[in-house]
């Protein structure tokens, strides 16, 4: 069984709260499908805009290819989503609400050997939400490190 890619964008539900999620494709070139295979990729900085009708995301991270030649991406271009029209516009109305944002969430490949970014709509958290959620985690540990012993 060959082992499953699961790029996580941890800094995601700790600065926001997601509040829907959607599965989008991503165009790639042939030397950055090959690094994610070998999970050479981030999201912790990445973010996602429209450009006209289509969603881009910015910022992410794929390491170049080992083996790549002069052929080898650019590690953090702008690559574009595939979403359905219905999704975009859902999201286009939602995004263009004050304070929200679309960021990824989670990047893996599917069962067919595609790339797909989950995506979501998020609201920022303000600091206090910030030190909520770490004393929620904390207790959340405390809680499992007693029903371990």
């Amino acid at each position: 069984m060959k082992e499953q890619v699961r790029i996580k964008n941890r800094r995601a539900s700790f600065e926001y709260y997601l509040l829907e999620k959607f599965i989008a494709g991503i165009v790639l070139t042939g030397t950055e499908i090959k690094s994610i295979r070998q999970g050479k990729a981030s999201l912790s900085e990445a973010f996602c805009v429209f450009n006209q009708d289509e969603l881009f995301i910015r910022e992410m991270h794929i390491a170049e290819y080992k083996f790549g030649t002069h052929n080898n991406h650019e590690p953090k271009r702008d690559r574009k989503l595939l979403l359905n029209a219905r999704e975009l516009k859902k999201l286009r109305t939602k995004f263009n609400e004050k304070g929200l944002a679309i960021i990824p969430v989670l990047m893996f490949i599917n069962e067919k050997g595609l790339a797909k970014v989950e995506i979501a709509l998020a609201k920022g958290k303000h600091h206090y939400d910030k030190r909520e959620s770490l004393k929620k985690k904390d207790m959340k540990r405390e809680i499992d490190r007693h029903t371990n012993n």
